[in-house]
């Protein structure tokens, strides 16, 4: 499969945006579990959210504190990251992630499929 992430920009704090990912290939979607981590400068690569194929359970960092939700859409084969009350210090490269074993949703190494990339930027 391969992942392209978009949404990413420059917010003021206590602002909100929703980063997508658009799945492609062969294997169908809602096969996969799918997450999101972010890396920022200097950091480990951080575990934010995950969500299981049907979208039926959800699971989150322990920073988010409920200002982020994720969600799928497997119809168009996207999954969704819908960040609100951001934080100067959630500044990072958010990347998604597809993972087609359903191992450990916290641990980057679970994740088979990586998409690119995108800058999230906020600003005090």
């Amino acid at each position: 499969v391969q992942l392209q992430a978009s949404g990413g920009g420059l917010v003021q704090a206590r602002g909100s945006l929703r980063l997508s990912c658009a799945a492609s290939g062969r294997r169908t979607f809602s096969s996969y579990a799918m997450g999101w981590f972010r890396q920022a400068p200097g950091k480990e690569r951080e575990f934010v959210a995950a969500i299981t194929w049907s979208g039926g359970s959800t699971y989150y960092g322990d920073f988010v504190k409920g200002r982020f939700t994720i969600s799928r859409d497997n119809a168009k084969n996207t999954v969704y990251l819908q960040m609100n009350s951001l934080k100067p210090e959630d500044t990072a490269v958010y990347y998604c992630a597809a993972d087609e074993k359903y191992g450990s949703y916290w641990r980057p190494t679970s994740y088979d499929y990586w998409g690119q990339g995108t800058l999230v930027t906020v600003s005090s």
